[in-house]
């Protein structure tokens, strides 16, 4: 157990430095900030590590609210958006401009332009104490990580237990930014996703941040365009784009199909993907994805099946503790925010619930038992896995922060 130190002025500051964790155990802190209480708490597990003040947004540039890490650590810097305000002890959660740091003006209420302003002897104990890739959780109410048993959670396992390919087909995948390599990944969820080559994943030390959510139109048109190019019809390379050659197999196809999509208006439709699904003999279509990246890189993604598409997932992240790779056991910790979906946001998702089984009960596990994982993407993940790694479940996709530099970054709308 360690010593607990108590610094700071006490009511003063309303700041409380508890043990500052070494740089060895950084890979396993989390912050969560609450904007009601202006508070920030460190987690270490289920621990307390640190706790401070702080002044988040105010009306008109609120802070927002989600799942966010730290992606850039300045000791000094200056804002480029107001007058060149400094900023000490900054670590950056988005590249649009939101950060913490340090401030002279903490006042315990809303007072700053969107960061999460903080004190300056808690601002720069909490810069020694993390690493870039940090979770920072932002929300209204607080929030603090719970223990999560679920057997649909990574585990750690021998990479000599993987099992090997085969003869298997395969789709790349659009990395998120023009400079990113193009990946690969897999069209059918009974078969394994490409072992990631040496130059496309750090050391499986290095801990891995994942997502699952719903499969977006740019998956879909990936699927479309390999399973047309299996099939004959030439759609051209899978880059998720409805380029015209695209288009025309997509005509093609349709044309020697006229009476199955006579009444099929759309170019694009579920219609046309289980219709090329079952022409090349794969099943059911999956209706969701996941994605995985390390030190803020893409690696890999795969298809996963969602049960229940009309009901909302919800908004859950994870994080992986500790493992115990002799035991190939892992401690699971874990979040549900509020994330109230948009009408239209529910009706292109094509939820028609996003109330039960989300706020009530235990909502980490009863999103996580509506997600089935090939058992090749799942062995490919444990031999990953390791401290500090995350997961984050959401309905509504990538976040438009998510990028170049970053790992994902969720937006939630609490109200």
């Amino acid at each position: 157990m360690f010593s607990r130190l108590v610094f700071g002025l006490g009511l003063l500051s309303a700041t409380a430095l508890v043990h500052p964790a070494f740089a060895a155990e950084a890979r396993t802190l989390q912050i969560f900030v609450s904007k009601n209480k202006q508070s920030l708490v460190v987690y270490d597990g289920t621990e307390v590590v640190a706790t401070s003040k702080v002044s988040t947004g105010k009306e008109g540039r609120k802070t927002p609210s989600g799942i966010f890490s730290v992606i850039e650590k300045k000791k000094y810097h200056e804002s480029n958006l107001y007058s060149n305000a400094p900023m000490p002890f900054m670590q950056r959660l988005t590249w649009s401009g939101i950060a913490l740091h340090e401030s002279n003006s903490v006042p315990r209420y809303p007072a700053s332009h969107g960061c999460v302003r903080m004190p300056g002897a808690f601002a720069k104990m909490l810069y020694g104490m993390t690493d870039a890739g940090v979770p920072v959780i932002i929300s209204d109410g607080e929030l603090a990580p719970q223990p999560i048993d679920h057997p649909n959670l990574f585990h750690p396992e021998s990479p000599a237990a993987m099992p090997l390919l085969s003869d298997v087909e395969l789709r790349p995948s659009i990395p998120s930014y023009p400079e990113a390599p193009v990946q690969v990944a897999m069209n059918n969820t009974a078969v394994m996703p490409m072992p990631v080559a040496p130059e496309e994943a750090k050391a499986p030390s290095e801990p891995i941040s994942m997502l699952i959510t719903r499969r977006t139109l740019r998956e879909t048109v990936i699927d479309i365009q390999a399973l047309l190019n299996q099939l004959g019809f030439s759609a051209g390379d899978p880059d998720g784009l409805l380029g015209p050659t695209t288009v025309q197999a997509i005509k093609a196809f349709k044309a020697l199909r006229f009476t199955e999509f006579a009444g099929d208006r759309n170019l694009i439709s579920d219609n046309l993907l289980k219709s090329l699904y079952a022409a090349a003999g794969r099943g059911e279509p999956p209706n969701g994805v996941i994605m995985v990246r390390q030190s803020f890189e893409p690696i890999f993604e795969a298809p996963v099946t969602i049960a229940d598409p009309s009901l909302a997932l919800g908004t859950h992240f994870l994080t992986l503790h500790a493992i115990d790779a002799t035991a190939g056991t892992a401690d699971w910790l874990g979040v549900t925010l509020t994330n109230n979906l948009p009408r239209e946001t529910m009706k292109r998702l094509g939820i028609t619930n996003q109330e039960s089984s989300i706020i009530s009960g235990r909502p980490i596990a009863k999103a996580l038992s509506r997600i089935s994982i090939p058992d090749e993407t799942r062995h490919r993940i444990d031999a990953l896995v390791s401290p500090g790694s995350t997961l984050t479940i959401s309905d509504t996709g990538i976040g438009s922060e998510t990028g170049e530099g970053t790992e994902f970054i969720t937006v939630t709308r609490e109200s």
